[in-house]
């Protein structure tokens, strides 16, 4: 390898006008589907919702404004494993602040944590205790956002880790948490599983632990652990991961008619988002794929996951759990059998999904909380 590959480039986002350009014209150009009268959600994404977003994306949405946001902060690309990755890097006042390096989930970005720099790096500023503080490192997954497009096939959940792994030895980190949402909320255990040198802690917004499908799982469950199970059932029933079975089996066919038509990749997201979260929000994920060319890339994940080998043991780092009252409620059972270690289940009783969008101030203080027993 050359001597540069290991090098932190200097990185600053400045998407080309052209690009805009063209994702104007696209929108202003849609050929609108046809909808049944009254069908609401049960046929999927409702034509008046889309059209009204794309409306907002076209006439009001500011992508320049989401650059200048991201720009106040340093950014750098570095070359891990053949694939380049674009992070955010915020140190902290305090030099004896703790790293953390925070992975965002699909179709979303390293946006989802720009609001929270602040109070995670300097919390004097914010009201907290500067004990609390952290050198943050956000990384675009690879195959998202400005990491670019992956190259080669085998970028599952595992191999990300590592790749996390790596830039934290990169950046000179001896002792660091990892914390995640969504995909992160699955990549996150793996970094403290590669890592337990390193990794003092682990904190989630979700465990996706499962059934096994052995009939004595179930037997006497939690009156806490049967609700989350019901509320996975229903979420199963009405389609909700009928996007990750399409991925994970064919993504290159599902990407051409979304890398071409705005308007479809945007719907196509919009069945995970429904009204959870504000409109620019929602926008400013699509956009992130759409401008840096790796819708294709970021579906390709799904493909690689579903062909990994799972892991047999249980992870061991301690393990923090913060769940969101309109999100996928992790179930206590299974996840004991995942992660051995667990430490911290807490319940809140608003947010959704995006909790960094929508539960900011409480995904704060528990991040906080967890990791303060452990530095």
């Amino acid at each position: 390898m050359g001597m540069n590959d290991s090098a932190l480039r200097p990185f600053r986002i400045d998407v080309p006008q052209a690009n805009l350009d063209d994702l104007q014209e696209r929108l202003a150009r849609v050929r609108w589907p046809d909808e049944l009268p009254a069908g609401g959600w049960d046929y999927g994404v409702p034509l008046e919702y889309v059209k009204e977003l794309v409306d907002h994306w076209r006439t009001s949405f500011d992508w320049r404004g989401v650059e200048a946001r991201l720009n106040e902060h340093d950014q750098f690309t570095t070359t891990i494993d053949g694939q380049n990755v674009y992070f955010i890097h915020a140190r902290s006042p305090d030099p004896d602040a703790l790293a953390l390096i925070a992975t965002h989930g699909w179709p979303l970005s390293v946006v989802d944590y720009a609001d929270l720099i602040g109070p995670l790096t300097d919390p004097r500023a914010h009201g907290g205790d500067p004990a609390d503080a952290f050198h943050l490192v956000v990384p675009a997954m690879p195959g998202a956002g400005f990491s670019g497009p992956t190259t080669e096939a085998g970028w599952d959940m595992a191999r990300v880790a590592r790749a996390s792994v790596e830039l934290m030895a990169r950046l000179g980190y001896e002792r660091y948490g990892a914390h995640g949402n969504d995909s992160g909320s699955m990549i996150s255990p793996e970094i403290g599983r590669h890592d337990p040198e390193h990794v003092v802690g682990v904190h989630v917004t979700q465990l996706f632990s499962f059934p096994s499908g052995d009939p004595a799982e179930f037997a006497d469950l939690s009156e806490e652990d049967a609700a989350a199970m019901k509320f996975l059932e229903e979420f199963t029933a009405r389609g909700g991961l009928a996007y990750n079975a399409y991925q994970s089996a064919q993504p290159q066919t599902l990407a051409y008619a979304l890398q071409d038509s705005p308007v479809g990749w945007l719907a196509w997201i919009m069945q995970l988002f429904q009204h959870a979260v504000d409109r620019d929000y929602i926008l400013t994920c699509a956009s992130m794929y759409w401008l840096t060319g790796t819708i294709a890339s970021s579906m390709r994940y799904y493909h690689a996951e579903a062909r990994a080998q799972e892991p047999t043991e249980p992870t061991t780092a301690p393990t923090g759990v913060a769940m969101f009252a309109e999100d996928f409620q992790s179930i206590r059972r299974f996840a004991d059998r995942d992660h051995a270690n667990i430490v911290h289940w807490r319940h809140y009783h608003r947010g959704s999904h995006f909790s960094p969008r929508d539960a900011p101030d409480e995904l704060v203080s528990d991040v906080r909380e967890f990791f303060r027993p452990l530095r």
